[in-house]
């Protein structure tokens, strides 16, 4: 497969299969080598995250802000936003909107994903849910001088 054929597979994950709640998608742009967080494999171990997230966040719409790669890897950098309506993990529905950034490294092969690494901001996604307080991570001011 060619790189921009896997830049395509990426982009149909997100603005298919996720933004248009399509999940069955899955099959055709997942491996069944792919390993999940939890050490689950396959295309079910994609749609149980992303399940959680739809679960949390009904109206979820992932952007894509860069798509790169090449030979068989394609970066993508993301913000997605949503409202959290309902239970996402242990944390009751807040009914705040939330925006999250984010970006992962998928790698394919044979024109399905196999693997991918993610990095996400974990602490600006509890903060906007409210569950954790905004002055957490926040430096402390120098004290006043007399």
């Amino acid at each position: 497969m060619t790189a921009e054929h896997n830049k395509q597979i990426v982009k149909q994950l997100f603005e298919d299969a996720i933004n248009r709640h399509k999940p069955a998608l899955f099959d055709a742009l997942i491996s069944a080598e792919y390993v999940g967080p939890a050490g689950d494999r396959g295309p079910a171990a994609f749609a149980a995250v992303i399940g959680a997230l739809t679960t949390g966040f009904p109206d979820i719409q992932y952007r894509l802000e860069d798509v790169f790669g090449g030979d068989d890897r394609v970066a993508v950098r993301w913000t997605w936003s949503g409202t959290h309506t309902g239970r996402f993990r242990e944390f009751a529905a807040t009914n705040r909107p939330v925006t999250n950034a984010g970006m992962a490294i998928f790698e394919l092969r044979d024109g399905k994903i196999v693997r991918q690494w993610l990095e996400t901001d974990r602490l600006g996604f509890l903060q906007a849910m409210g569950v954790v307080s905004p002055e957490l991570g926040t430096p402390p001011q120098p004290a006043a001088r007399r």
